[in-house]
């Protein structure tokens, strides 16, 4: 595989940096917090069905979280949550958005051995603003070529980076934890495919199947794109 791509992208929140995890534990927080009305079980899974339906309108990341824990509470309580309990909703997400960027083992290390040799591209979803935020905050920035914060990762938003970056999909890599997100679309548009898993997923992003094909590739830590590339 050596020298055969221009352009290294990486997924952001799971592949850089810890994100899923912060998202458990205010899932946690606002079970808690409604646990009057339902069982746990329950509101996980009214904010879930909730969250996945508000997608196309809000998109992907945090302030969508808020909206989507706000309106599952009105629904699970029949209308009759408190200004407190929304206020309570409310610093649940804004503690979110003032999280630490925890950057993964062997991430920096990686982005050191990369630069020079490819254009390196993060390719992510999410709140444009949060995602910049953490970009920041992780001191990575300067590594990368692109930043491209996508509202959604299907095989049409892919072919635009493609487009943008003004590569063909066979000089393209992806790295991500993400098989329905980072993997995929971009098999599918003829780009080749590393997995990294993380220790959560989010199941909205799971899928149910193996993926056979012969430009994906599974690692342990994202250290052994080095040895890859």
């Amino acid at each position: 595989m050596k020298d055969k791509f221009k352009v290294v992208a990486f997924d952001a929140d799971d592949t850089l940096w810890d994100n899923e995890p912060f998202f458990e534990e205010a899932e946690l927080k606002f079970c808690v917090l409604m646990e009057d009305f339902l069982s746990h079980q329950g509101i996980s899974q009214a904010l879930f069905t909730t969250q996945v339906s508000n997608l196309p309108l809000y998109g992907y990341g945090i302030k969508g979280f808020i909206l989507s824990m706000m309106e599952t509470a009105y629904t699970i309580s029949d209308g009759k949550v408190s200004t407190k309990v929304i206020d309570k909703i409310t610093r649940i997400g804004k503690d979110l958005l003032e999280k630490p960027v925890l950057l993964l083992s062997g991430v920096e290390e990686t982005l050191k051995a990369l630069e020079g040799k490819y254009k390196l591209v993060v390719a992510t979803k999410g709140d444009l603003k949060d995602q910049h935020r953490k970009l920041h905050l992780s001191g990575l920035g300067a590594y990368f070529h692109h930043i491209e914060v996508m509202t959604e990762k299907a095989d049409e938003d892919y072919t635009k980076l493609l487009k943008r970056l003004d590569i063909e999909a066979k000089d393209f890599i992806m790295i991500g934890n993400s098989l329905k997100s980072d993997i995929l679309p971009v098999l599918n548009v003829g780009g080749t495919a590393v997995h990294v898993p993380y220790v959560t997923t989010w199941a909205h992003e799971r899928i149910d199947h193996e993926i056979e094909h012969e430009n994906f590739y599974t690692i342990k830590n994202i250290k052994e794109v080095i040895d890859l590339l």
